[in-house]
């Protein structure tokens, strides 16, 4: 039957006619987001019983040959519908591997073919313009980076902001307890890379690691796990035979906004680790990726983002790429990348370079030049390695905090 919710709701009913009910057999399907659904399927009674078939859709799908042939035909039937020139072999390809940057994973194909929809009509736009028979896959990257420019102002700004120096990241050079993280701004349907300066100072006191986007209500909650994270990966190294007296303080510099994840973890150990050993990090190089306890490096997203954005800072300085440059990522992540080609040419040409690690210790040998050490029998690092340096340091902070404020032993008289 015909109900109006308005009238029950009301204080008041009104008269109103009533049509007498009549038959009807109909089929309803909801389209929505998972947290909505969920929503109505804990507080409404009626919810389960009455929509009782649920089916999710992935947004992605693997990349098999199979696959590759149904965007073949989802590409002629869109061309066959609008009235568009075919694809050739070319510009199917691109279509192809635009569709894997989309997912930013090299085994799998998106399934959002509305966006696949955008970039043929677009190709087949700037191949009538340029007055090609077939869309070729010079259209299709033409159609792509239209699509990039037209919303990536703030981009290029924020571009023009580090290569002019007001946002302070360096790409050369070595400095103590300072590293360049990455990154990734969504902006809609744009997403880009940049880097941030990360700093951290070592200091004596009890404080333990000090996250200061956390004193200053700038720091999400998995931003505030991954610090606490460092300080156990810290305790769980060097403090087995001493207690772990110190205080560090890490920072975003520049860094007005919230920050949340926790991508940056390894990064602010580099930071921490290389302020305790006192050696400088090569400033060329950027570094993503999380850290756990046991020192391992975990995946992150926005992969791909980050080490295209850092590539674009280098080569804007006046340096431009002094082949020294890179990125270091998580190992787990090098099946998701889907580089431009520009910076895939670079890594090849020994221009730009791209370093896949696996724990801490290769990270910081990357970064600091000077190997990581590892224990001996007696359970000692070697001197002058990494490990041996902050193990040392972390010592002599316990002591002289042991020692601090003791009154002054008393001179014998003989």
């Amino acid at each position: 039957r015909i109900e109006e919710s308005s009238q029950q709701a009301a204080v008041l009913a009104a008269t109103m006619l009533t049509p007498e009910p009549i038959p009807l057999d109909v089929k309803v399907m909801l389209i929505g987001d998972l947290p909505t659904y969920y929503l109505l399927y804990a507080y409404d009674e009626q919810f389960e019983k009455l929509f009782k078939v649920r089916a999710d859709f992935a947004v992605e799908m693997p990349w098999t040959q199979d696959n590759e042939e149904k965007i073949v035909r989802y590409i002629r039937n869109r061309c066959e519908e609008f009235g568009l020139p075919h694809f050739d072999m070319s510009a199917v390809a691109e279509v192809v591997e635009h569709s894997a940057r989309v997912v930013e994973d090299q085994r799998k194909l998106t399934t959002r073919f509305a966006l696949v929809s955008d970039i043929i009509q677009e190709a087949a736009f700037w191949a009538g313009r340029a007055g090609h028979p077939l869309v070729t896959g010079a259209d299709v990257e033409k159609a792509i980076s239209e699509r990039i420019y037209r919303s990536s102002q703030y981009e290029e700004r924020m571009r023009e902001a580090i290569v002019d120096g007001s946002i302070m990241v360096d790409t050369t050079g070595a400095v103590v307890g300072q590293v360049n993280g990455l990154a990734v701004i969504q902006l809609g349907d744009h997403e880009f890379g940049r880097p941030t300066r990360i700093t951290a100072q070592t200091f004596q006191g009890r404080s333990g690691v000090i996250n200061i986007e956390r004193e200053a209500r700038l720091s999400g909650r998995i931003h505030d796990k991954g610090m606490l994270i460092l300080s156990g990966f810290l305790g769980g190294r060097y403090a087995q035979d001493k207690p772990l007296s110190l205080s560090a303080s890490i920072a975003f510099e520049q860094s007005y906004d919230g920050v949340d994840g926790d991508s940056a973890s390894s990064t602010e150990l580099y930071a921490l680790l290389s302020s305790l050993a006192e050696l400088p990090i090569k400033q060329g190089i950027a570094v993503t990726g999380s850290v756990n306890q046991q020192g391992q490096i975990q995946a992150i997203g926005g992969a791909t983002a980050k080490i295209e954005g850092f590539f674009d800072i280098c080569r804007s300085i006046p340096r431009g790429l002094t082949g020294e440059q890179g990125v270091i990522i998580p190992a787990a992540n090098v099946p998701t990348l889907m580089l431009r080609d520009d910076v895939v040419e670079a890594v090849a040409a020994g221009q730009f370079h791209v370093w896949p690690v696996r724990t801490v210790d290769e990270g910081i040998a990357l970064l600091t030049g000077v190997e990581a050490g590892t224990r001996d029998a007696e359970g000692a690092y070697p001197p002058d390695s990494v490990n041996g340096r902050v193990d040392r340091k972390l010592h002599e902070l316990a002591d002289k905090l042991q020692r601090f404020g003791q009154p002054p032993r008393e001179r014998k008289e003989g």
